[in-house]
């Protein structure tokens, strides 16, 4: 038996079905009319498949699933994990504080994240009506670039619904969070690996991914976003997981972490 669970809803239980609220969103995209969701046969078939597709990694039992069956797919990830060992779960609460770290993160190394971040909660700045109140000389004076304490505010003022978020399907998670000033699909895809647990999302874009790869499989170069996306689609349905495991990786192989 998987040790997986499905997409829990803002009730807590398993997700319902593709044309309920938290789905509608990915059958519109997926059928002719916006809001058909289940309606046509074609906005059925892709609610279902994106119902199937919401896995989410809640326990180390369901990470060490993901990579005994990504050792046994891919003998180059099974040499990673002889390395690197068990990576750790990373799974993290929902809601703005975890994308506004995700923002604080972004193009800087794990190091000064931590520290700007540090500042941010002395300051009493993470959460949203605190930066909202804020100016921008307080969010600066945290570290915050004038582009990120523009990205922090456009985040504290967005109508997220975060705890529907925890039941919509991968594709919809990134879609309605990079509508979001600032936030692109790494941060995107950040959020839905270690703050909603999803199984299959990858963030192609991560440098440290990046040169992992490059390590382990030999590559001349960094791969670029597409190609690393390509590459690793042979680890669906646990990229997540690969992700974790390449992260791993990457601090067994450069001594320093990827990835706060």
């Amino acid at each position: 038996m998987s040790a997986l669970r499905p997409a829990q809803g803002a009730g807590g239980g398993p997700r319902a079905g593709a044309g309920s609220g938290a789905g509608s969103g990915a059958g519109a995209k997926a059928g002719s009319g916006a809001g058909s969701g289940a309606g046509s046969g074609a906005g059925a078939g892709a609610g279902a498949k994106a119902k199937a597709a919401v896995q989410c990694i809640e326990t180390d039992a369901a990470l060490a699933e993901g990579v005994a069956w990504l050792c046994r797919r891919d003998p180059r990830l099974a040499r990673a994990h002889a390395l690197a060992g068990m990576p750790p779960l990373r799974r993290r609460p929902d809601g703005f504080v975890a994308l506004l770290d995700a923002i604080v993160s972004q193009q800087i190394s794990v190091a000064s994240a931590g520290s700007i971040w540090a500042r941010l909660r002395a300051a009493g700045l993470t959460r949203a009506d605190a930066v909202r109140r804020a100016s921008d000389e307080d969010l600066r004076a945290c570290g915050l670039s004038r582009p990120k304490a523009r990205y922090a505010r456009a985040l504290a003022a967005a109508p997220i619904d975060y705890r529907r978020l925890r039941a919509a399907p991968d594709e919809e998670v990134i879609a309605t969070l990079t509508q979001v000033t600032g936030i692109g699909p790494w941060t995107a895809q950040i959020y839905a690996m270690f703050s909603l647990g999803r199984a299959d999302v990858f963030a192609p874009a991560d440098l440290a991914l990046q040169e992992a790869a490059r390590l382990l499989l030999d590559l001349p170069a960094r791969p670029r976003p597409a190609r690393l996306e390509a590459l690793a689609r042979s680890w669906s349905p646990w990229r997540a997981v690969a992700a974790r495991m390449l992260w791993a990786y990457y601090r067994a192989a450069r001594n320093r972490e990827g990835i706060r």
